[in-house]
């Protein structure tokens, strides 16, 4: 829970919205459920595993906007049973998952298996961002004439 007010600063600035948003994020403490873990599997490569047991394919959604990542999970209506739940210790509930992404990172594909959701992540950098090396020249170029009227 944080103890200042940035209401006044929403006022003040253009094209903050996303900052502001993040901080946002942080009063709002991450609900526990379902737990997840994020791995970096290569050197550009990332996953996100999200333990989703008991619910199926059609029941979870991915959506990528604006660099948020949102994985949902919404139980669909239980058929009745013929018996009555004595105890009910499998969590069922819906819940919302926001991963907020850097800069060029694509979701690369998800997968489910053994009750575990995998979304695999790489981070694809422009070819004008990647860093490159820049040849030394000796310096004989450097008193070379280019013009031959401008020599005269």
């Amino acid at each position: 829970m944080r103890n200042f007010d940035l209401a006044p600063l929403y006022r003040s600035t253009v094209g903050f919205d996303r900052l502001f948003s993040m901080l946002d994020a942080f009063d709002n403490a991450a609900p526990g459920y379902p737990p997840y873990n994020i791995e970096r599997t290569g050197e550009n490569d990332y996953r996100i595993t999200v333990a989703v047991a008991g619910f199926g394919e059609d029941e979870l959604s991915i959506e990528v906007k604006e660099n948020t990542l949102t994985i949902k999970g919404e139980k669909k209506a239980a058929a009745e049973k013929n018996g009555e739940m004595l105890y009910q210790g499998i969590a069922a509930r819906a819940f919302e998952r926001l991963f907020q992404l850097a800069d060029y990172v694509q979701v690369k594909g998800a997968s489910l298996e053994n009750g575990l959701l995998h979304v695999d992540l790489v981070r694809e950098l422009p070819e004008a961002k990647k860093p490159r090396q820049i040849p030394i020249g000796t310096g004989s170029a450097k008193g070379q004439v280019i013009d031959a009227k401008a020599a005269a």
